[in-house]
């Protein structure tokens, strides 16, 4: 009788076992750090000050559709997707916006997820351009933030936070000929401002992995 409880007993720990090791194993995302990435992506400062390693999304205080002022206090314990555009453009960001928009609709009752889509043109994309893109996007106010402030402080953001420009990603802008982002990076950010992946935005299947590396993130 012994005998007969002790093998019931292994071939249920036996198969047990066998079933967890089969299981496919949900993929572990990296935590991105400037050592990470191409250098010509990463401001030359920010690996001047050492900060190669334990990079965390920076302090930043912008104006959303709405005229409020949204900091990183807003997504304090939050994951957040990132984004730049601006809304004359007419070849990448449409297509971008049109690929949040499924971003958005995954996630719209989840308190804990963000969407943070910044401007590269700020002297046209002022409270009210952005109030009315973010209309005809059907952007939910609580959760999808456009914003807008200086052109400086925006780029500068850009270059030593996010790292999503590439020389080959630089434009001119006007006469004035300055540096101007122009970017399909979606760029995926922890519950501790930490990056976790880069998408392409025009992309839907880059996006449908994006949809599934947030859920990942909430979970942590």
């Amino acid at each position: 009788m012994k005998k007969v409880v002790f093998y019931v007993v292994f071939l249920t720990v036996g198969i047990t076992i066998t079933y967890y090791m089969t299981q496919p194993k949900e993929k572990m995302l990296p935590v991105i750090n400037p050592t990470d990435l191409e250098q010509e992506m990463v401001d030359p400062e920010v690996l001047m000050q050492r900060k190669g390693y334990g990079h965390k999304i920076g302090e930043f205080s912008f104006l959303d559709q709405n005229g409020k002022n949204v900091t990183q206090e807003n997504i304090k314990g939050k994951v957040f997707v990132a984004e730049y555009f601006f809304t004359t453009c007419g070849s990448i960001c449409p297509i971008m916006n049109k690929q949040m928009q499924r971003v958005q609709r995954a996630y719209l009752r989840e308190e804990g997820f963000e969407i943070l889509s910044f401007t590269v043109d700020p002297e046209v994309d002022g409270v009210e351009k952005m109030k009315e893109y973010a209309l005809g996007h059907g952007a939910n106010d609580a959760q999808w933030h456009f914003l807008t402030g200086k052109k400086e402080d925006l780029y500068a953001l850009a270059r030593k936070s996010f790292f999503v420009l590439k020389p080959a990603e630089a434009e001119n802008l006007g006469d004035a000929g300055s540096d101007f982002i122009h970017t399909n990076n979606f760029v995926l950010v922890d519950k501790k401002k930490r990056i976790r992946g880069y998408y392409n935005g025009t992309s839907a299947t880059s996006v449908d992995s994006l949809i599934h590396d947030i859920s990942h993130l909430l979970k942590e």
